[in-house]
């Protein structure tokens, strides 16, 4: 166990992949990912992050393929109790490296390298990967236990037009 003060700082120049030398192939890089790179996009929705990245690069003469995935936890809250939890997080993603006239980064599939350039910084694309992962409704392991549950089901049941067709069925 480290202490919270060996945390490393993360800097954005930590995140830069240079393919100079690079022979043709497969190359990998790994990140392990702490709060401190959410620091890096002032993101301080989520705490706890514990992670690691890993991007494998196909490099040929004139493309690279990216394969990025991310497995790691956030601690953050449940929707329903408020409680903290560990949320587990998986995600992954591909793209491709190209080389055109001016930098481009507008398809998120593709990002495009102005020619004679070395390096890109994947820290952008790290972040996504790792955002994505956060599910949009987070449910801690009491959420079950609540009483919001039972309302919830209660309105869907209401709101649902399927049930509303069952219940006319059943009735008459």
């Amino acid at each position: 166990m480290h202490a919270h003060s060996d945390v490393k700082l993360m800097k954005a120049k930590d995140f830069i992949i240079s393919f100079r030398g690079l022979k043709l192939g497969t190359h990998e890089f790994e990140y392990d990912l702490n709060d401190t790179f959410f620091t890096l996009f002032e993101f301080s929705d989520y705490s706890g992050l514990q992670g690691k990245a890993v991007i494998k690069m196909l490099k040929s003469e004139t493309v690279f393929d990216l394969d990025f995935t991310f497995s790691g936890s956030i601690v953050a809250p449940c929707d329903v109790t408020n409680e903290h939890f560990t949320q587990a997080l998986t995600n992954s993603f591909v793209m491709q490296v190209k080389f055109g006239e001016e930098y481009n980064d507008e398809n998120e599939e593709l990002l495009i390298l102005p020619h004679g350039d070395h390096s890109f910084n994947i820290s952008q694309f790290l972040f996504e990967l790792v955002v994505l992962s956060i599910p949009p409704k987070l449910t801690g392991p009491n959420a079950g236990n609540g009483i919001e549950d039972f309302i919830e089901e209660e309105e869907e049941k209401i709101t649902d037009p399927r049930w509303d067709q069952l219940k006319n069925l059943l009735n008459k």
